[in-house]
C-alpha cells in the first residue's frame, strides 16, 4: 500500500486536520530512510518515533521473543554512547521519558524530551540503528528483564486470552507463535540446544535492520528547515542493505479453526464474550470504511441496538465491536461483550440475539445514510481533534507511514469518504456462522475443562459448534425488536464560530435563581467548534458518612446508565 522510496525532497500534500497549524515534510534520505518532519512552534516537548517494519512475526524457529529482545538490548548502549543506560538517564534528566513496543510485524521505538535538550536526545537515539554495542555482559541481565515482564503478564486476563486465541490457529503460521519471550526461550532452551543467544540476535539485527524498512518521525519546535538539516546529519549513516519487507501469507485459521466454541478460566471475577470472525483485512478498502461501519451499527448503544436489548434484558454492562489484530494479509472482527452473572446464564440466547443483528443488517444491505453520518461524525472528529501529546502522536504517524500513501499518513483509516455498498455487503457476509470463533471467559468453568494453554498456563475446553446450533440460538433467541439506529439529531452541520468581540478572561454569570446559577466562559484560545457543559451538583450531605458516599455513587451510575440510550449519539 506504501509508495516505493527513492531520495527526495517533495512537497507532498497531506491532509491534516483543519485548525493544525503544525507544518509537515517528507523527505527521503540517501539510505533509503523515509522521513516525516513535522514543525510546532508552540510545543515545550519534542519528540521522534523511529518505526521499523520488522516484529515477532520474524523470530528465529525456537528463539521465542528474540525480536522483543532486541528492542531491549537496543537501549544499552552504542559506539557513540558506551556507558550502559546513558540514553534513558539523558531523557529523564531533560524532563521526557522513552519506551519501545513490539508487535506482529513492527518494533516501534520513541522518546519525549525538552526542547532544549532535543539535538543531543535524537543523536543518541540514532545510535540505535548505527552502530549499537549490545555487550555479552548486558545480555543475561536483559533476558531477565524481557522474562520479568511475561511474569508480570502471566496474571493479565488480556495477555492470556490473546495467547489463547494464537494457540487455537495453524501452527505453520507465524500469529500462533508466543511472542515476548521468556528465561525459557532466549536462555534454557537455546543453550540445551547450543545455541548462542547473543549471536543470534547480533545476526537477527544484521539481517533485518535496514534503513529502507524504517520510518522516522521528527517533531520539533525548530522550522522545517533546521529540523531536516538536522535529521539529514544524525541519521544518513544508518545502513541499508535494501532488504525486503517479508510478507507473512496464507490465513491463520483453516477450517480446523472456525465453528469453535472455547470455554477459558480467567484470573479477575467475571463473565466476557468475545467473538471473533476471520475477514479481509480492512485496510484494502481504508477509505470505503466497511469495519469502521459495521463496529458502529454492531457497537451501538441507542434504542434498537443489540446493547441496548442486552441491557435491558440485564445480561450486560458493555459491548464493543470493530477490526482488531489486523495486517495487510489477515485481519479479524471482534465483537466483545461484558456479562452479567444472568448473563452467563443466558449465553445461547446472547449468541442467537447477535447472529439475528448481523442477520438484519445483511438483509437491509448498506444503507447510504448511515455511512453518511458515520463520515460526517468522522470528519468533525478528524479536522477538529484535540492535541496529544507529542510521543503519542508521532508514535502514531510513525506506525501508519507502513500502510498509507503520504498524503494519507496522518488520516490513515480515520476519514471513510466512499460509499460503496458491495464491499460493505461483502465484510458483512463473512459473519457467519461457518466462519466464527467464540470465546467465552469465566471463572465458573473452574475445574471442568481438559485443555491448558502452554504459555500462560490457561485452562480451556473447546468443542466444534455448527451453523445448525447457531440457527437453532437465533430461532429461540428472545423476540426482542432490534432494529436500525435513528437518524443522529446531534451531528452538527454548521462548524463557523460565533464572533466574540471581547477576550473574556473569567466566566461571566448569565442566570441565577435562589437553587442555581448559570456560567459561560468563551473560548479565544483554541478557536475550534467545540462546546463543553459541566453541571455540579451541590449536595452537602453526598459525603455525609460512608453510607452516603456509596449511596451516592450507585445514584450517579444509575443516572448514567439511564441517560446512556439518548445520550448515546452525542457521543459519536
Amino acid at each position: 500500500m506504501a509508495v516505493g522510496k527513492k531520495e527526495e525532497n517533495m512537497a507532498v500534500e497531506i491532509v491534516k486536520p483543519r485548525i493544525d497549524k503544525r507544518d509537515y515534510r517528507r523527505i527521503v534520505l540517501q539510505n533509503n530512510l523515509e522521513i516525516l518532519l513535522i514543525s510546532d512552534p508552540e510545543t515545550d516537548k519534542c519528540a521522534a518515533s523511529m518505526n521499523v517494519c520488522v516484529g515477532a512475526f520474524s523470530d528465529p524457529e525456537g528463539l521465542e521473543g528474540l525480536a522483543h529482545f532486541l528492542e531491549h538490548m537496543l537501549f544499552y548502549a552504542s559506539e557513540k554512547y558506551p556507558v550502559e543506560d546513558s540514553y534513558s538517564k539523558y531523557i529523564t534528566e531533560n524532563g521526557g521519558s522513552t519506551n519501545a513496543f513490539t508487535s506482529s510485524e513492527d518494533t516501534n521505538y520513541y522518546f519525549e524530551v525538552n526542547a532544549d535538550g532535543f539535538e543531543e536526545a535524537l543523536d543518541r537515539f540514532a545510535q540505535f540503528f548505527i552502530k549499537p554495542l549490545m555487550s555479552a555482559d548486558a545480555t543475561t541481565r536483559e533476558i531477565k528483564a524481557v522474562d520479568s515482564e511475561h511474569q508480570k503478564n502471566l496474571l493479565s486476563d488480556p495477555w492470556r486470552m490473546n495467547q489463547l486465541q494464537k494457540h487455537l490457529s495453524a501452527e505453520n503460521h507465524p500469529y500462533h507463535k508466543f511472542s515476548t519471550g521468556s528465561w525459557d526461550t532466549l536462555e534454557v532452551r537455546p543453550k540445551e540446544r547450543g545455541i548462542d543467544t547473543r549471536q543470534e540476535l547480533l545476526k537477527f539485527y544484521s539481517e533485518n535492520y535496514s534503513a529502507n524498512l524504517m520510518h522516522l518521525v521528527v517533531y520539533s519546535k525548530d522550522s522545517l528547515d533546521k529540523v531536516e538539516q538536522l535529521v539529514r546529519g544524525k541519521f544518513q549513516d544508518i545502513r541499508n542493505i535494501d532488504r525486503n519487507q517479508i510478507h507473512f501469507t496464507g490465513q491463520p485459521c483453516t477450517t480446523e479453526h472456525l465453528q469453535i466454541l472455547v470455554r477459558a478460566v480467567p484470573i479477575k471475577q467475571g463473565h466476557k464474550l468475545k467473538i471473533i470472525w476471520p475477514i479481509t483485512p480492512g485496510i484494502h478498502h481504508y477509505k470505503e470504511g466497511p469495519c469502521r461501519y459495521l463496529g458502529h451499527l454492531i457497537g451501538h448503544e441507542g434504542e434498537g441496538s443489540l446493547f441496548y436489548v442486552l441491557k435491558k434484558l440485564g445480561w450486560a454492562t458493555s459491548l464493543s465491536a470493530g477490526e482488531s489484530d489486523w495486517t495487510n494479509e489477515f485481519s479479524f472482527f471482534k465483537v466483545a461483550i461484558d456479562l452479567t452473572d444472568a448473563g452467563q446464564d443466558h449465553f445461547e440466547d446472547i449468541m442467537g440475539l447477535l447472529f439475528k443483528y448481523i442477520h438484519l443488517l445483511q438483509q437491509a444491505g448498506a444503507s447510504k445514510w448511515i455511512f453518511e453520518e458515520l463520515s460526517a461524525i468522522c470528519e468533525t472528529a478528524f479536522h477538529y481533534q484535540d492535541k496529544i501529546r507529542p510521543s503519542d502522536y508521532v508514535v502514531n504517524v510513525a506506525m501508519n507511514m507502513q500502510h498509507y500513501p503520504p498524503e494519507d499518513w496522518l488520516v490513515a483509516s480515520s476519514l471513510p469518504s466512499k460509499f460503496n455498498p458491495s464491499v460493505i455487503q461483502s465484510f458483512l457476509n463473512e459473519l457467519n456462522p461457518d466462519n466464527v470463533r467464540i470465546f467465552w471467559e469465566s471463572t465458573k468453568f473452574e475445574g471442568n475443562t481438559s485443555m491448558t494453554e502452554p504459555w500462560y498456563g490457561t485452562a480451556y475446553s473447546m468443542e466444534k459448534v455448527g451453523g445448525d446450533s447457531i440457527k437453532h440460538w437465533m430461532e429461540h433467541a428472545p423476540s426482542e425488536e432490534l432494529h436500525l439506529p435513528a437518524p443522529n439529531v446531534f451531528i452538527p452541520t454548521d462548524l463557523s464560530l460565533k464572533p466574540v468581540f471581547e477576550k473574556t478572561k473569567v466566566p461571566i454569570l448569565l442566570r441565577k435563581s435562589p437553587y442555581s446559577r448559570l456560567w459561560y466562559k468563551p473560548d479565544t484560545a483554541f478557536s475550534s467548534p467545540k462546546a463543553y457543559v459541566m453541571i455540579d451538583f451541590s449536595c452537602p450531605y453526598g459525603g455525609h458518612s460512608p453510607e452516603a458516599e456509596v449511596l451516592t455513587e450507585i445514584f450517579t451510575r444509575l443516572l448514567m446508565d439511564y441517560l446512556n440510550e439518548y445520550g448515546t449519539s452525542a457521543r459519536y
